[in-house]
């Protein structure tokens, strides 16, 4: 069965189940009680936990380095260097962010 036909017939279920008043909703305890248990079953995965905080410190040096780099130029143009020309420089990608960080 395709994709779309399974979700067709899932979705009429849904529907069918909240009419007859059977569908279960959570109530927000439960959803805490359940965002609880998904949390500790994901950080209980100690592969997983090693690799995103391998990329948090990743990003977390590209912006010390960034930061380090702009604190650098400046002194330099304090100092009488001569500027650099904008195709130097790295851009920001519109979150305040060095592009390739």
């Amino acid at each position: 069965m395709d994709r779309d036909r399974q979700r067709e017939i899932a979705r009429k279920g849904g529907r069918a189940a909240h009419a007859r008043g059977t569908a279960h909703e959570f109530t927000s305890d439960e959803a805490r009680a359940a965002g609880r248990k998904g949390g500790e079953r994901v950080s209980a995965n100690r592969d997983h936990m090693s690799r995103i905080g391998r990329l948090g410190g990743k990003h977390s040096a590209g912006r010390r380095a960034a930061r380090a780099s702009d604190s650098t130029a400046s002194d330099s143009s304090a100092t009488g260097a001569a500027p650099q020309s904008p195709a130097a420089q790295p851009s920001e990608n519109g979150n305040g962010e060095r592009a390739g960080s």
